[in-house]
């Protein structure tokens, strides 16, 4: 129920940038070569430093790592754009919007390309950093359990996902992004799974 939420369920259509939000994730990066080279986007921007669950896998940064991999994917250096700074979500849009404008690209509409139970949050984060621009989201297609297999650890992803709705619950208030409706079972859902233990990716 979760991992359904926190897909917006978006048509990827063409758009005047595509942007590779960074993550342990490398499938991100595959998934935007593949959107690049299916012609819905020009330029492609990959953003993202580290944090402490990519540092070992990715030590030169999440977007330069990315970077590489969609480069062995075939899509050209030219149409690749990285930021290789930003320490969030927040600062992923910011960063992007601002490395954008110094290279004279001022997009109306951009496509977030992220993990799947990203997605409503880099939207919700999108949408109060980056109001004036058009925002459709992009994911690899797949369902929870073909997730989890890719990534080989239950719990880290359930951790995630829990973790992911906590931030689209508690980030507007502290105006890191738009509110977004929470219906109340998937409310439920998020709670029950608190009180088992799903906790490791909580903000306290």
């Amino acid at each position: 129920m979760i991992w359904d939420y926190h897909l917006m369920g978006h048509a990827v259509r063409p758009v005047d940038v595509g942007i590779g939000l960074g993550s342990h994730d490398l499938g991100v990066a595959a998934t935007a070569a593949a959107l690049y080279h299916r012609g819905l986007f020009p330029v492609l921007v990959f953003t993202g430093g580290n944090s402490p669950t990519t540092q070992a896998r990715f030590p030169r940064g999440e977007a330069v790592h990315f970077r590489e991999h969609a480069l062995s994917l075939g899509v050209p250096d030219s149409a690749i754009l990285v930021e290789p700074d930003a320490a969030n979500t927040g600062e992923n849009i910011t960063r992007t919007r601002a490395l954008l404008a110094r290279a004279g690209i001022e997009p109306a509409s951009v496509m977030l390309v992220c993990k799947p139970y990203m997605e409503r949050r880099s939207f919700a984060t999108a949408r109060k950093f980056w109001p004036e621009v058009e925002i459709v989201c992009a994911s690899e297609p797949m369902e929870l359990d073909d997730y989890v297999r890719s990534i080989g650890d239950a719990k880290l992803v359930v951790d995630m996902l829990v973790g992911d709705l906590q931030r689209v619950i508690e980030y507007p208030k502290l105006g890191f992004a738009v509110e977004q409706d929470v219906p109340d079972d998937v409310h439920a859902a998020y709670e029950a799974l608190v009180r088992d233990g799903f906790t490791s990716r909580l903000i306290v």
